[in-house]
């Protein structure tokens, strides 16, 4: 499709801010905006770097209609805001949550409508019911979790998740937001004529990602060891055994660049996006990568008491868009821990009052 203006929610986020330096190094002709609250620490660092590649900046709240309204025509809409945390609302009001992750998303849908825009909408693996997973066939190796090939549940093999999973059962507030973000994105499919898109995307990382305990937890990871600080193997016995598919966010620029170009072929679908079993690791053979490329070792505590909303185990079976699209991930978790490791170095004086 042609694409002269794109905007893009959540623009200075981790997700956000390396999609709009992509999208604006692969087309210089088109004008990327970035919307942002600046609610996250360490998004505000992000401004000099978008403006820097000619990539303009609104401060803005998707929460406020009146701040979409403002902005000028759009081709394409890229919702990628969000509160991210999988904990959000649980010891605490959930009215942000719902705000941003439901209603912002209705108010960016809006947009797209009265822009007659396309609207790819970064959802999330959480959106699957937490009980179904736990219940799972699941092998253990020295190493990791395994699923096992034989499984009760449709949707499920060695391959991960596909979406014909089941939904029925909780699955957080921050996977309840999401899920009904979905359904409503695919009424306005039908009625509105909206060329919508869902990619439900596992874990992704890279660069100028300031992660977190509770997300963002593979640049959490390399930097408590570049920092020589402590952690913790959370619950599942204590082992660090758990698994997550992760996936370097040049790989999702390049599947949604590959979308935006079929956009026809894309609009109603639903896909899950990851690295799937082959771009996967346990916190334990995480642990050995941070040390390889970080050259530090630190203490690692043991809790076996599970966290609230945790899993053993996500791969994501992403056939169904490998089979549309042709795209694979390029990146490996060795490419991936090395360059986050040699980012974290580079700019340790930036980043030691976020990660650190």
């Amino acid at each position: 499709m042609l694409m002269n203006r794109m905007l893009i929610t959540g623009g200075c986020g981790f997700v956000g801010s390396s999609l709009a330096l992509s999208f604006k190094r692969h087309y210089p002709h088109m004008s990327v905006i970035c919307l942002d609250n600046l609610k996250r620490r360490g998004s505000e660092l992000n401004i000099a770097r978008l403006k820097s590649s000619a990539v303009e900046f609104v401060h803005g709240d998707i929460r406020n209609k009146e701040d979409l309204e403002g902005l000028d025509h759009s081709d394409v809409i890229i919702e990628c805001s969000a509160e991210p945390s999988v904990l959000a609302g649980y010891n605490s009001s959930p009215q942000y949550l719902v705000n941003t992750n439901l209603m912002g998303t209705i108010n960016c849908l809006e947009l797209a409508r009265e822009n007659t825009a396309a609207f790819i909408f970064l959802s999330t693996s959480r959106v699957y019911p937490i009980k179904t997973i736990s219940c799972l066939n699941i092998e253990e190796t020295y190493t990791r979790f395994e699923l096992s090939d034989q499984q009760d549940v449709t949707g499920a093999s060695q391959k991960g998740f596909s979406e014909q999973f089941p939904l029925d059962g909780a699955r957080s507030l921050y996977g309840a937001t999401k899920l009904a973000s979905e359904l409503i994105l695919q009424e306005y499919v039908d009625m509105y004529g909206v060329k919508g898109v869902v990619n439900r995307c596992g874990l992704l990382t890279g660069p100028w990602q300031f992660g977190k305990v509770d997300q963002g937890v593979i640049v959490h990871w390399i930097a408590r060891h570049f920092w020589m600080q402590r952690l913790s193997y959370i619950g599942f016995g204590g082992l660090g055994k758990q698994v997550r598919d992760i996936l370097h966010v040049d790989d999702l620029f390049r599947l949604i660049d590959t979308q935006l170009s079929r956009i026809d072929d894309h609009i109603g679908q639903t896909y899950n996006v990851g690295g799937g079993r082959d771009v996967s690791l346990s916190l334990k053979e995480l642990t050995s990568l941070c040390e390889r490329y970080t050259g530090n070792r630190v203490e690692i505590d043991r809790v076996t008491q599970n966290r609230a909303a945790d899993i053993p185990i996500y791969l994501t079976d992403h056939s169904k868009v490998i089979g549309v699209t042709g795209w694979r991930p390029q990146r490996t978790p060795d490419d991936i821990v090395e360059e986050i490791s040699l980012w974290v170095k580079e700019n340790e004086r930036t980043l030691e009052g976020i990660l650190k």
